[in-house]
């Protein structure tokens, strides 16, 4: 057999392995965000957050670390390696605490002419080279840094750059070359059927901001049955592609549209934290249901004394009873 041909069935090999470890146990998972682009991770505060995150039951806790996208493509960055205290502490402290950490890198948007990442598209070839080039800079030194890591994203809601498939396949390639974690990509809920590697890939991922009901304040009846439907459609094409489904995100504000607008930052206050609370517990439930999903990312704690944000609160009493109540069989088996 030749190296090129060896080298070919190891990779092989390898993702099979992956993508059959990846269901060996609930993704029950919690993202912690940040107050100051990811530096507050390397803080002493990461030990008393990281030991709440664990108290709700969570065997799984995702970082976002930021770069940043120009008008012209560039994506820009500071070196990483790993020496990189923001990025290496959170992992170790999530590991002593028996939780495994997921990476989850975002592009950054808000100074240039994208309204999010998912609009990032560039008008000729020069601008579409210079960014997957620098996007590959940046995400094989991530891997790289995060190599302690448990799973990785290799690019978040990045769903009008799909077309370039090829690229994407280097992309994969490179990032596998620098960890050997499993990996993934978040696509976004809408366009999870246009992903074209997903062979490429141990798991799909999906940013789960579903519409479930356009009914104001809708039971847990009405929730589960949109919940269903979803559902049986993921689980349908994860099992025509042989993989399995986790959601990278999962949540949803206290709004009067958590259940029909799910993705929408709206803080309409207390009034709507049972319909928060409400949507939050169906949705965990119907993914506990399903074997192909393997489980979910919550969005979004923070780093202590400032756990709850200005939107899509997890660390609140509603919450956090809904969680102890449906992850609490992991807290008894620990």
């Amino acid at each position: 057999m030749s190296m090129i041909r060896r080298f070919l069935l190891l990779v092989v090999i390898a993702a099979v392995c992956a993508t059959s470890a990846v269901a060996d146990a609930p993704v029950r998972g919690i993202t912690l965000s940040t107050h100051g682009n990811g530096r507050d991770w390397g803080d002493d505060s990461i030990e008393p957050t990281l030991d709440r995150i664990a108290a709700t039951g969570a065997t799984w806790v995702a970082i976002h670390p930021y770069a940043w996208i120009a008008n012209d493509g560039e994506v820009q960055f500071q070196d990483l390696d790993k020496n990189s205290t923001h990025l290496t502490r959170p992992i170790r402290e999530a590991h002593q605490r028996g939780m495994k950490v997921f990476i989850k890198p975002h592009l950054g948007y808000w100074a240039s002419k994208f309204s999010w990442r998912g609009e990032i598209s560039f008008d000729d070839n020069t601008q579409w080279d210079l960014f997957f080039d620098s996007y590959n800079q940046w995400i094989t030194q991530l891997a790289a840094a995060t190599a302690e890591a448990d799973g990785f994203c290799v690019g978040t809601e990045l769903d009008a750059t799909l077309a370039h498939e090829d690229a994407w396949r280097s992309v994969i390639s490179s990032v596998r070359a620098s960890t050997p974690a499993p990996l993934s990509y978040a696509a976004n809920w809408s366009d999870y059927r246009h992903v074209p590697f997903w062979d490429a890939l141990d798991v799909i991922g999906v940013q789960a901001y579903f519409p479930l009901s356009d009914k104001v304040d809708p039971d847990q009846a009405l929730l589960r049955t949109g919940w269903r439907k979803v559902v049986s459609e993921l689980s349908g094409f994860a099992t025509e592609l042989d993989r399995y489904v986790v959601f990278t995100e999962l949540g949803y504000d206290r709004s009067h549209v958590a259940a029909s607008r799910p993705w929408e930052a709206r803080s309409d206050g207390d009034a709507t934290a049972a319909l928060q609370a409400r949507c939050l517990r169906v949705a965990l439930e119907v993914v506990e249901e399903e074997p192909r999903i393997i489980g979910a990312f919550l969005w979004k704690w923070f780093p202590e004394p400032h756990a709850v944000g200005r939107n899509f609160p997890l660390a609140v009493p509603a919450v956090l009873e809904v969680l102890r109540e449906v992850w609490k069989p992991e807290l008894d088996s620990r």
